[in-house]
């Protein structure tokens, strides 16, 4: 199992079991306090469920950040239909692996978050949706399903409760796309995963056109510690309109990368310097990815004071995202930065949409031309009027990932891309630290957490 050392700085919540022996047992589950949230979920009311995920302020771990509690109320519990539970297990964002390390250690907390939200909406079937680069996850959650099923916790009258539920677990084929919610339904039901036009929305009409609640990994696995120690002490550990603690990625050029659960509103500077062990080589802070490669990229100046929650985010005109924080020193080329994620989201784009099928294309086209030395200025401004193009025009969120981030770095640092033009090399090579040390030096980073 891969994870890293705990840091005295981070609040143990989620992450709680990570390092026990056997922590993905049911055994150690049961030992720490396992299942006695559905325990006393069982003895409550639905709407009282949903009240202390509301009193919680817990919003979406995935990337949307809508508060989960309210999410879960819109499903129309007098609905004729069947209702199903599905889980985001499709964690393809770049500089996203918390989703991962949350099912590999300990994925009865999952499953007993899934069985929590199927008392409130009354459903009885779910699904956990796990990406295809994740396959090997699969037989760890098949597993703790049996382990389930044969101490009583899934199937027929849980531990006498009269509450039934299924759950299985279904793999995707690796396409960035179904991480979106309907291409994930549409993928689950058998179909091409592409995006479903809205409304209605999953909660009114999801799995197989039944309403459906529909949160990421970590959202569900949050669920335990709420209805447990009640939504109020959940709460308290983040910030107003954002409770408890989020699991941070850090990665890039830090000296500690690894997965860090942190209170939300944690200093980013305090997350930098003392969680990450600080930059590679003593170097500058020049470029801060907060949430994942689809976010706004932020300069080292817009770092100071900023904390990591939705809003201070949302003030610095970016995203707090899924929580995949990429660290880039002073070294690094942003136009070249700038090529890499655009060459994901072309890959990845299903093409349904024209404006993101075509634009990813143009876009990581231009800016290879660019980075190449065979750019002209006019392409400067062509590969923003490109991005912006793209902006809520398309039907999912994919169009608007890749625009974001390229409309960010050539706003921000319009100084490289002409520096390109005037025949000057890239910064790692005007530092004469080439990219070769600073790749061993992350390698053997990720090396020494490797258990």
């Amino acid at each position: 199992m891969l994870y890293n050392e705990p840091h005295p700085l981070e609040t143990k919540v989620l992450t709680r079991r990570f390092g026990l022996e056997n922590s993905a047992s049911i055994d150690t589950y049961l030992a720490t306090d396992g299942y006695r949230a559905f325990e006393k979920a069982a003895g409550m009311k639905p709407e009282q469920i949903i009240d202390e995920m509301k009193i919680s302020n817990l919003r979406g771990r995935g990337g949307a950040g809508f508060p989960a509690g309210m999410k879960w109320s819109f499903v129309p519990r007098t609905s004729p239909k069947p209702k199903y539970i599905v889980v985001n297990a499709d964690e393809s964002e770049p500089g996203t692996c918390k989703d991962r390390l949350l099912m590999e250690n300990d994925p009865h907390q999952l499953i007993e978050g899934t069985l929590i939200a199927g008392l409130a909406v009354d459903a009885h079937a779910g699904y956990i949706y796990i990406r295809g680069e994740y396959r090997y996850l699969i037989e760890i959650v098949d597993k703790a399903i049996a382990e389930a099923y044969a101490h009583g916790y899934l199937g027929k009258n849980i531990r006498g409760s009269g509450f039934d539920f299924d759950l299985y677990t279904h793999t995707g084929a690796g396409a960035y796309e179904c991480g979106e919610e309907s291409a994930l339904l549409e993928s689950l039901e058998g179909k091409r995963g592409i995006p479903r036009i809205r409304p209605p929305f999953p909660a009114v009409s999801g799995a197989f056109q039944c309403p459906t609640i529909l949160n990421n990994v970590e959202t569900y696995c949050a669920v335990p510690a709420i209805i447990r120690d009640g939504g109020a002490a959940f709460a308290a550990l983040g910030i107003p309109k954002a409770g408890g603690t989020k699991l941070t990625c850090l990665s890039g050029h830090v000296n500690r990368p690894g997965v860090y659960e942190l209170k939300l509103g944690f200093p980013v500077k305090t997350m930098i310097e003392e969680v990450g062990g600080g930059i590679l080589g003593g170097r500058k802070l020049k470029a801060f990815i907060p949430g994942g490669s689809s976010c706004p990229v932020l300069t080292a100046a817009e770092c100071e004071g900023l904390t990591m929650d939705y809003d201070a985010m949302a003030k610095a005109k970016t995203m707090l995202g899924s929580g995949g924080v990429v660290i880039m020193h002073e070294d690094t080329c942003m136009v070249k930065a700038a090529l890499r994620i655009m060459r994901f989201y072309a890959h990845e784009s299903c093409g349904w949409c024209i404006p993101c099928r075509e634009g990813t294309t143009w876009i990581r086209k231009l800016l290879q031309r660019f980075h190449d030395g065979m750019g002209q200025r006019s392409d400067i401004a062509l590969i923003g009027d490109l991005a912006k193009n793209m902006l809520g025009k398309t039907f999912c969120p994919l169009g608007d990932a890749a625009a974001l981030p390229t409309i960010s770095i050539v706003e921000k640092f319009y100084h490289e891309f002409e520096d390109h033009l005037n025949g000057k090399p890239c910064p790692y090579e005007q530092s004469g630290a080439g990219s070769q040390p600073a790749a061993a030096s992350q390698a053997a980073s990720l090396e020494g957490q490797r258990q």
